[in-house]
């Protein structure tokens, strides 16, 4: 993942950070601009899109897991969506859907919707 291949969006007062490509080492420093961008301001929540991100390595786990802290830190709510049922049952497995509410679509991800049950 590249900075030219994050983008961040604001929406209603949420960041919305929308990802492209392999979330992997390679994307450590496109996240890191990325996560500033969207909390500058103290947004109402961020929320991750992974509708057209690729391959998600462990590395790119803790990636995810590293914005996770810092948003906890920062008493902001994040939030996902565009999970593939592989990545969103690996979210449930190593339990980062725990504290990441994961929504079935941008609307919901914004909107701080209940997390979906499929």
């Amino acid at each position: 993942m590249t900075s030219e291949l994050t983008a961040v969006r604001r929406r209603d007062g949420v960041a919305v950070i929308d990802m492209v490509g392999d979330v992997n080492a390679s994307a450590e420093g496109a996240l890191d601009a990325a996560w500033a961008q969207a909390t500058e301001g103290h947004p109402d929540a961020v929320v991750l899109n992974f509708e057209d991100a690729g391959y998600i390595n462990s590395t790119g786990i803790a990636l995810i897991v590293g914005m996770m802290a810092k948003a906890r830190a920062h008493a902001i709510p994040i939030r996902a969506y565009g999970l593939t049922p592989h990545y969103r049952e690996i979210f449930e497995i190593t339990r980062l859907a725990d504290f990441l509410a994961i929504n079935p679509d941008e609307d919901s991800a914004v909107h701080g919707a209940e997390r979906s049950s499929t």
